[in-house]
């Protein structure tokens, strides 16, 4: 994130997961020349864009005519440049002028679009899908992409491989994979047909060629066998109540002397500073409530026994901490959010948690959300990876 120099109050980020570029605060120059680093950073971010790129302009609280005139033609002239390019402008509602402003690119470009926050949906926002792991896992993309991008490659991801991404979800990680390490192909697969419509959209949307979408159960993938260089399989036998079954297919579809790559959590682990009391006993409730629906959320250090027992030679593991400090400390607050939401809701209720023991259970969900925001504090959620070479 960088902080405009000219008046400290603009801010501006690039998500690259997203292809969004978000500017924040005040943004009121004197001279157009003010905007020459703002302008610079948003040609650099879509420098790499294929498809459609998004700016979101929904948490900037005032701009003046110098500053939209600036952004409004620059924009244009990206559109008008490049025949590959879409741009899509995120507003909020509750900043009103905002949609009046960038309405006007809308109706000089038909390769502008321009939608309020509060009412459309974007691909920078969870997707609300059946079964309500979906939001999680695409704002956990978001947070751990930063550590994963380059343990791919201490893992063995090279350019030109055979990759598979198996319980894919939604198809943000296989993007990005496409987008960093550039493989001759992947192919990835879900058991929701929902999140794969979705998965394609996004891919297309971007502009990305080269992933196959496939339906099927991960416990017995029609997939042939001893076919990718590499494979992937993120936070997803944590979800399973006999993991070992997908690792065995897991196994059969690499190649020999090709690696799996898998990550999982030991959510009782999860941290934060002040109120850490609170936060502690929640997570340690977390896995109780995971292990009451037979799934193991404890998993992750279980990682490297999992795959010794599946046939894998030369293990190797690593973890990490996500933590408020990686980026923005709302994208680690947005998470938590979506835990609270899903395992404080639904599953907890479903367990016949009573309304007391919910509100407790709450408390530490949003305890954790109050040391992600506080100025001094910290909050942390670890991540276990680990792969494995299927023998020649």
């Amino acid at each position: 994130m960088i902080v405009d120099n000219m008046a400290q109050a603009c801010q501006w980020s690039y998500n690259e997961n997203d292809q969004e570029f978000s500017l924040h605060g005040s943004l009121r120059p004197q001279r157009v020349e003010d905007l020459n680093t703002c302008i610079s950073a948003l040609e650099k971010s879509v420098s790499n864009v294929n498809g459609l790129f998004y700016v979101n302009v929904r948490r900037l609280v005032r701009m003046n005519n110098v500053a939209f005139h600036a952004l409004g033609c620059k924009i244009l002239d990206l559109v008008r440049s490049r025949s590959d390019l879409k741009v899509h402008v995120t507003t909020s509602s509750v900043v009103g002028w905002a949609t009046r402003k960038f309405a006007v690119l809308e109706s000089i470009s038909d390769k502008i679009t321009v939608s309020e926050y509060d009412n459309e949906f974007y691909p920078g926002q969870s997707f609300l899908e059946e079964g309500g792991f979906i939001p999680i896992l695409r704002t956990q993309t978001k947070l751990t992409w930063h550590h994963e991008r380059d343990m791919l490659a201490r893992h063995g991801l090279k350019a030109g491989m055979q990759v598979a991404d198996i319980c894919c979800g939604i198809g943000d990680f296989a993007v990005l994979m496409q987008k960093e390490y550039q493989p001759d192909r992947i192919v990835a697969l879900d058991h929701s047909l929902s999140s794969l419509d979705y998965a394609r959209k996004v891919a297309a949307d971007f502009g990305v060629r080269g992933i196959d979408y496939v339906f099927g159960d991960a416990s017995d993938m029609l997939l042939e066998s001893d076919q990718f260089d590499f494979v992937t399989c993120r936070h997803s036998l944590q979800v399973f109540d006999r993991p070992e079954l997908i690792l065995r297919e897991l196994l059969r579809i690499c190649k020999p002397g090709g690696r799996v790559y898998i990550t999982n959590e030991k959510n009782s682990h999860c941290l934060g500073e002040p109120r850490s009391e609170t936060i502690q006993r929640t997570y340690t409730e977390v896995a109780r409530l995971w292990a009451h629906f037979n799934m193991d959320i404890e998993l992750g250090p279980k990682s490297r026994r999992y795959l010794v027992d599946s046939g894998f030679e030369d293990i190797r593991m690593e973890s990490f901490m996500v933590t408020n400090l990686d980026g923005d400390p709302q994208d680690f607050a947005d998470i938590v959010q979506s835990w609270e939401d899903v395992y404080a809701g639904k599953m907890a209720v479903e367990r016949g948690d009573s309304d007391e023991q919910i509100s407790e259970f709450r408390k530490g969900f949003q305890d954790h959300i109050f040391a992600a925001l506080h100025p001094k504090g910290y909050a942390g959620w670890p991540v276990w990876v680990a792969s494995g070479r299927k023998p020649k």
